[in-house]
């Protein structure tokens, strides 16, 4: 009986390990380089990013903390697929997220499984809302992209109609890349309270369970 019993157990185990295979079809994207070099790279994206928009580079404890705290979550210290960058207006989210795109172009990272370069684009809220619009197809596969940054999350109309149809697009977006596990970094100024207002809390359960959120606490750079 201890015999069965235990050619049971294994029979079953393997069973879970062909059935969680057949489940895998992304990886969790990450930085392939130690937690202090991708300090150093982060770093200097970001001041390449700030340099491009001929701005001055200012370092402080606020922008100390966002780096070792993304440094942190991209070299494997998350189980989560996605960042969410959240504080008031003018506060480098936007430019860190483009820091990030420069970085992952620069380094010429190839996704593990299909061996392709990783492309990171970055689409403001309302240009995607307004993308969904036309061809579906076209739209199912933009949502449906290896990894994405979405910017001003919120900022974009909850609802679009097409011929008399009405849509959620980002919503339908959020609920698509959580389902399928695509890594998003999401840039936003409402407040957790603002965001279930603006989707529901069905929809901020699983913004909770996608990403890792780093709150910029720093005072607006426009100045």
């Amino acid at each position: 009986m201890e015999i069965m019993n235990k050619n049971r157990q294994i029979r079953v185990e393997e069973l879970k390990y062909r059935l969680l295979q057949q489940r895998i079809t992304n990886t969790r994207f990450k930085l392939p380089m130690s937690f202090d070099d991708a300090k150093v790279y982060l770093l200097a994206a970001y001041q390449a990013e700030v340099e491009r928009r001929h701005k001055v580079f200012e370092r402080n404890e606020h922008f100390d903390a966002q780096l070792n705290l993304i440094a942190n979550y991209l070299t494997g210290g998350s189980k989560k697929f996605g960042l969410m960058f959240c504080g008031l207006c003018g506060n480098g989210k936007t430019t860190w997220a483009k820091a990030l795109q420069l970085l992952v172009s620069g380094l010429n990272l190839k996704n593990p499984i299909n061996n392709l370069y990783y492309v990171f684009p970055l689409w403001n809220a309302k240009d995607l809302a307004m993308r969904s619009k036309g061809n579906y197809n076209d739209w199912r596969n933009v949502m449906r992209y290896q990894l994405m940054i979405v910017d001003d999350l919120g900022t974009e109309p909850r609802e679009v109609m097409e011929f008399g149809n009405v849509y959620t697009p980002l919503i339908d977006l959020i609920t698509t890349r959580y389902e399928e596990q695509l890594y998003t970094i999401f840039t936003t100024n409402l407040t957790p309270a603002q965001l279930e207002e603006k989707y529901g809390k069905r929809i901020v359960d699983r913004l909770n369970e996608m990403v890792e959120k780093v709150v910029f606490e720093n005072e607006s750079y426009r100045r």
